[in-house]
């Protein structure tokens, strides 16, 4: 449906890696190949760790590994243009690939909003509700709510494919990212912009919005029983369980918000900006949550020092 879009095939897009700085574009390419490095490799490790160690195989474990998936599968959704503007100079994407890019990127950031909601119910249950977590935790309602994640995405989605197959886009315009956004491409349409923004903010408003309610009510509720626990050493331990979380939290909404509203309420403001913003937005939650994760989760950590020993141990005997 996305691809018999009524716009000729002749009409491209122009990807940007930074505006106004296409002369470092090398220097640029370093540290962001490296973020891409660390963002798929340490996500692709804490999914292999949680799969092999049997000790992981708990709700908070699974709803982790839930997020580095996601993370992971945001990160390859940009990877082959960011890769193909810093290295091979490869500017011109074609609007079918660009449409189904943009699908893919606003999916998975959608998915990521809702994992982040279930770790919020995780937290919930382990510190308001402890001696009832096993019970209603198991592994079959872990896997009804991955599945009630995943059918909410495409009821949610399926609209964004319906309203993008009647619309008509302007041919040859430069974009301000290395990857197609759905706020930055709307501006080059044929019909009202504001109509195609506006119907792209609800959804983002209605998902993002209610995830982002849900997750704060949840941590109300945790505040209110922790600050009830009389012992200071069980109130620090409770809230040290919610440390993680909380940044994958902030890392993820803050950049998304602020690069929403930038697109669409601030024109004004330089095109460099919004760039930085975009690359944080896709960039930032994958690389620092499974680190965030790594460093401050001592069973994960542990597991992870085990496998290197072993691979270590198991290289120098042969």
């Amino acid at each position: 449906m996305v691809i018999s879009n009524n716009t000729t095939s002749s009409s491209n897009f122009f990807l940007t890696a930074l505006p106004g700085m296409e002369t470092a574009t090398v220097w640029i390419s370093i540290p962001i190949c490296c973020l891409y490095s660390i963002a798929l490799l340490g996500n692709s490790l804490i999914l292999y760790i949680i799969i092999i160690e049997r000790r992981l195989h708990k709700p908070m474990y699974y709803f982790i590994s839930m997020l580095s998936a996601v993370d992971l599968c945001l990160t390859i959704s940009t990877l082959p243009t960011v890769l193909g503007v810093l290295w091979f100079h490869v500017l011109e994407i074609s609007l079918k690939a660009c449409l189904i890019q943009m699908f893919f990127v606003h999916a998975f950031s959608f998915l990521e909003s809702s994992v982040l909601v279930a770790m919020a119910f995780d937290r919930f249950m382990a510190i308001c509700n402890p001696l009832q977590y096993a019970t209603i935790l198991t592994d079959v309602i872990i896997m009804v709510i991955g599945l009630v994640i995943c059918i909410r995405q495409v009821v949610f989605m399926f609209p964004m494919i319906l309203a993008l197959k009647n619309v008509s886009f302007h041919g040859g315009k430069e974009l301000s990212h290395p990857f197609c956004y759905h706020p930055d491409m709307i501006k080059y349409t044929h019909s009202n912009p504001w109509i195609s923004s506006f119907f792209g903010m609800f959804l983002q408003l209605y998902l993002t919005g209610t995830d982002l309610l849900f997750i704060l009510f949840s941590y109300a509720l945790i505040l209110r029983t922790v600050l009830s626990i009389v012992a200071p050493k069980k109130q620090q331990k409770a809230l040290s369980t919610c440390v993680c979380h909380i940044s994958a939290v902030t890392i993820f909404y803050v950049p998304m918000i602020s690069l929403s509203l930038t697109h669409r309420l601030l024109n004004s403001t330089p095109r460099v900006i919004c760039s930085i913003l975009g690359n944080t937005y896709l960039l930032l939650p994958p690389v620092l949550n499974p680190v965030i994760y790594s460093l401050k989760t001592k069973t994960i950590r542990r597991a992870m020092l085990q496998f290197f020993r072993s691979k270590r141990v198991h290289g120098s005997s042969m």
